[in-house]
């Protein structure tokens, strides 16, 4: 059974109130950290059960039963081809709005809720682009780090929507 998190400054003032500012959610992989809009987060929770299929992408982990919708839940380290870990207590799994679809994708640990100003995000370098990195869309710098903004639409494009899709008519 899947539990939510609490977090009312998810659902505060979503999207950007002041020009040139932008609201993210922040969450770590491994060592690094990303963001994520926050208009295209729909809510995090906790890591319940999840129901794997057979033949699908390994970064598929299976499916899991939200509110009587059932939603394919993507292992974010599988998918950007990282180590595997173990789930830990501070694990997460954020709910995506993903085109006209919900999504899940497993994280280590979810951080914050931040608003950006335009002047503190760099485009993200030529040079990672083109290692077929389109879905990073840019860095942000903060105190004392980087963090990795991530457009959704482009992590997950027409091979992963095609495969989830496959992976919810086979449930």
């Amino acid at each position: 059974m899947s539990t939510t998190l609490q977090n009312p400054s998810l659902h505060e003032g979503r999207g950007s109130e002041h020009t040139g500012s932008l609201q993210l959610v922040s969450f770590k992989l491994g060592n690094e950290t990303y963001g994520i809009e926050i208009t295209r987060i729909r809510e995090i929770i906790l890591i319940g059960e999840i129901t794997q299929i057979p033949e699908t992408p390994h970064y598929i982990k299976g499916l899991i039963n939200l509110r009587s919708t059932v939603i394919p839940v993507i292992d974010l380290r599988a998918r950007f081809s990282l180590p595997e870990s173990e789930l830990g207590g501070e694990s997460r799994i954020m709910v995506l709005n993903v085109g006209r679809r919900t999504i899940g994708i497993i994280v280590d640990s979810v951080n914050e809720v931040l608003r950006v100003g335009n002047d503190q995000i760099s485009p993200a370098p030529p040079t990672v682009a083109s290692l077929g990195n389109e879905y990073m869309t840019g860095l942000v710098r903060l105190k004392e780090q980087l963090l990795i903004l991530l457009d959704v639409d482009e992590l997950f494009g027409a091979e992963e929507t095609a495969a989830m899709d496959q992976a919810v008519a086979n449930a």
